[in-house]
């Protein structure tokens, strides 16, 4: 108020100047009622909120500012009963306009009095705050609704934890996943949820601590059911402070990803085997090319020495030849288990009973073990039968019993178990569903290391002395198995022992024998040698006279047919199967039996039998020669022509 004003309001009393003030105040409606409840005054502000002037409103019950039902019920007069009991009256609630419309209006009646007590009437001062009311009705129902999706979502648990972290609320997520009800969780804390491990290292209190830090606190690891069951969880915590900045809180939400966690696993363990499957693909394909161009090599010098033998008679010569063919029967028997190794070596197979097998063979692997190993065999009685080479079968077997051995050097228990299982797909290796025979062999010897174990059964590899082991075990094992339609697991942990379990589809197939057929004699003494390996073939030709048979030789199949066409005196074509420029021997074969029948056919490779089938199909027509042949072999196979 300026100096200038003064003199203005001097003139008026104090009760004048009161009387001003209020008249003039407009945020508020300010007026008087008498004892009874009429309108006495009003004010600036009444006229704004409630739309009467003063002419039209005094004189006038108050009541007429409520809303019908809350006249009907009586509001009006307990307003003005409980301002003169108590001394004041404070409310808020609905008010009508003289438009009709409503406001949320904050009402304050006091009883007036005078000195002596007496009641003159009631002062009511109203406030609309109908925005005011509007902001905390939006607020409450977004609550409401925030309130309602949390405690809907029932694939997260999300709840609030005070800041010592004791659980304040507690949604369906978190009863579903975690077992507790709303009732049995709030009020305790939150570490229950977590492992004994996890608290004894004070992981919740950790977690708390760094999300009170950073705002943010975000793991993955195991966490606990009411039930006790364990489940891989993602965990994010917040810090939730208030407008001043201090922390109130926390709100955690917790997500169940056990099956995303196992697909992960089961993906990566998939991966792995798929890695290791190509790896010994390509390992197998490089060791078989090997060990046929090995074999090519040896057939030569078996041949030649074979000759010489037969020619030599001074007695050091021979000795010499032998030590040499003691040498590449020995390189013979390296290229058998590189072949073994690459999934081509020749297998007899037939229906076999895996316990029959041990049994008979049992004698074998009890004198292999030393006097400090406990061997134990324990096989499941009515187990089914598979189809399997027995021979080579006994050798893997055996292998496995010496590697085992020679790792329990301080003694203890080695078991060999058999058992009927029954496999998902994928479950084991790239092995298809199924039934399956599973034989196990169990060490308590000194473990393998994971690097070690990612190496076990590739050829060469070996963690002996140099001198006591060549490394093809295991990789005779793996290419055996595995050629056998099966899958070889390992499993092994540093001084804890190793466990082999070998795998081998159950089959349906009926026993029987085959009969053995022979084919007449052939007409002529004549042979037509096929071989693009020319240090071989003359080795072949060589052998093919020393048995007295007339020898014509041809490097590839269109050579030989050439020859056949001019020549009738030919009663035999022996042939190498892989040979350059399109024919192969099977086809040069094939096409002799077609064009002239009473000439007799032989096959000879250094790939086995099952690996030529899977490329060329059917050939059990014509007889077979594994390489490297010695002349015995030769002699053998010419007999069973006639």
């Amino acid at each position: 108020m300026t100096v200038e004003n003064k003199p203005a309001l001097a003139k008026f009393s104090e009760e004048q100047r009161f009387q001003l003030l209020v008249a003039g105040v407009s945020d508020y409606a300010i007026y008087m009622l008498d004892p009874d409840g009429y309108v006495s005054s009003w004010n600036a502000g009444a006229h704004r909120f409630k739309g009467y002037v003063a002419q039209e409103i005094i004189g006038k019950h108050f009541s007429v500012f409520y809303t019908e039902e809350d006249r009907a019920a009586g509001v009006p007069y307990r307003a003005l009963s409980t301002a003169l009991r108590e001394g004041k009256f404070e409310a808020e609630g609905w008010r009508v306009r003289k438009d009709g419309t409503r406001f949320w209006a904050s009402v304050v009646i006091d009883p007036i009095r005078t000195e002596a007590g007496e009641l003159v009437g009631f002062a009511k001062v109203t406030k609309d705050i109908t925005e005011r009311k509007m902001a905390q009705e939006a607020l409450r129902e977004s609550e409401e609704r925030f309130r309602l999706l949390v405690q809907g979502v029932t694939d997260y648990a999300i709840y609030m934890l005070s800041p010592t972290g004791v659980i304040t609320n507690w949604n369906a997520g978190a009863e579903r996943i975690k077992g507790y009800s709303h009732d049995e969780a709030v009020g305790q804390h939150f570490s229950r949820f977590y492992t004994e491990e996890d608290r004894l290292s004070n992981a919740p209190a950790r977690g708390l601590t760094i999300a009170a830090r950073d705002g943010r606190y975000e793991s993955e690891g195991w966490r606990v059911r009411k039930d006790g069951s364990r489940f891989w969880a993602h965990v994010v915590v917040d810090a939730i402070h208030d407008s001043n900045g201090e922390l109130i809180g926390f709100a955690k939400v917790t997500r169940d990803i056990t099956e995303k966690r196992e697909a992960e696993e089961a993906l990566k363990l998939a991966d792995a085997a798929l890695f290791q499957s190509q790896k010994m693909e390509a390992i197998g394909q490089l060791t078989g090319g090997i060990a046929h161009d090995f074999n090519n090599l040896l057939g030569v010098m078996s041949g030649s020495l074979d000759l010489l033998s037969s020619r030599s008679r001074d007695e050091q010569d021979v000795r010499l030849i032998e030590s040499m063919q003691r040498a590449v029967a020995r390189g013979a028997t390296l290229t058998q288990q590189l072949l073994s190794f690459a999934r081509q070596q020749p297998l007899q197979v037939e229906r076999q009973n895996i316990n029959s097998v041990i049994g008979a063979f049992e004698s074998v692997l009890r004198r292999a073990c030393n006097p400090t190993i406990a061997f134990e065999i324990d096989l499941e009685p009515e187990l089914a039968p598979v189809m399997l080479d027995a021979a080579r079968f006994e050798a893997a077997l055996l292998n496995l019993i010496v590697n085992a051995r020679d790792a329990m050097q301080s003694g203890g228990r080695l078991t060999v178990r058999t058992e009927n299982v029954l496999l998902a797909d994928g479950q084991v290796g790239a092995l298809k569903a199924g039934r399956y025979v599973k034989l196990t062999v169990i060490d308590a010897g000194s473990g393998m290391a994971p690097e070690t174990m990612a190496r076990a059964f590739e050829p060469f590899f070996t963690t002996k002395e140099v001198g006591k082991g060549t490394g093809l075990g295991l990789s005779q094992v793996y290419g055996f198995i595995a050629q056998s339609g099966g899958e070889v697991i390992l499993s092994s942990e540093l001084g804890k022992g190793t466990s082999v379990s070998i795998y081998l589809p159950v089959t349906d197939q009926a026993e029987n024998s085959a009969a053995s057929r022979r084919n007449e004699r052939p007409a002529a003494d004549t042979v037509l040698i096929v071989e693009d390996e020319p240090d071989l073939l003359k080795a072949a030709a060589d052998l093919f006279r020393s048995m007295g048979y007339e020898v014509l030789t041809a490097g590839e199949g269109k050579d030989a047919i050439d020859i056949l066409e001019r020549n009738n005196n030919i009663g035999i074509v022996f042939t190498d199967v892989i040979m350059p420029n399109g024919m192969s021997g099977i086809e040069l074969a094939r096409q002799t039996q077609r064009r002239w029948p009473k000439i007799k056919s032989i096959l000879a490779s250094g790939y086995p039998l099952p690996a030529l089938k899977a490329e060329h199909g059917n050939i059990d027509d014509f007889p077979f020669v594994s390489k490297p042949y010695r002349l015995s072999d030769l002699a053998r196979k010419l007999r069973t022509l006639g």
